[in-house]
């Protein structure tokens, strides 16, 4: 059975395709490709059917990611096929578990970057990169990637849980 993870920020151009295509990277370099899919998505739909913005593009081309993506906005009814959703920010994180369906489902719901053991657990907030320069893309993929790195752990100790 395959787990299924979306990544989730404001507009789905960002922050959210930058964790997904890292996230996938990391899955298939651990070997977990075709038992773990990552998807993102949008808390709004203000740019459903876009690219990612292409500063983001750049960022993760740059550092050898590839990244085909067309933007979404998250949907409720995605809980019900989702083992993980993961907030980029504590508005996210709290947007989604108002939109979850069940309690059991609100539980999904994760900040990514509290898979960073060295985090501030004060501040576990991605910034938007939006607003600024590319300097705030590569920042943001610098959290996305140290995050990734937990967040795989715990991927992996489920999914070999489940093989069990």
């Amino acid at each position: 059975m395959t787990y299924r993870v979306c990544f989730v920020c404001t507009g789905n151009i960002c922050r959210s395709p930058m964790a997904e295509a890292v996230f996938h990277a990391r899955v298939v370099d651990a070997g977990l490709d075709g038992l773990v899919e990552a998807d993102s998505a949008g808390t709004d739909g203000w740019h459903e059917g876009e690219g990612a913005d292409p500063r983001a593009v750049t960022v993760l081309e740059e550092n050898g990611y590839g990244v085909a993506h067309t933007a979404r906005q998250f949907q409720p009814s995605w809980f019900s096929r989702l083992d993980l959703v993961v907030a980029l920010d504590t508005g996210h994180l709290r947007a989604l578990r108002r939109l979850a369906p069940t309690e059991q489902d609100a539980v999904k719901v994760r900040l990514l970057r509290s898979y960073d053991a060295a985090a501030d657990r004060g501040d576990l907030d991605v910034p938007d990169p939006y607003y600024g320069g590319v300097d705030g893309f590569g920042e943001c993929l610098e959290m996305v990637e140290t995050a990734s790195t937990g967040l795989l752990a715990a991927v992996r100790e489920q999914v070999e849980g489940r093989a069990a």
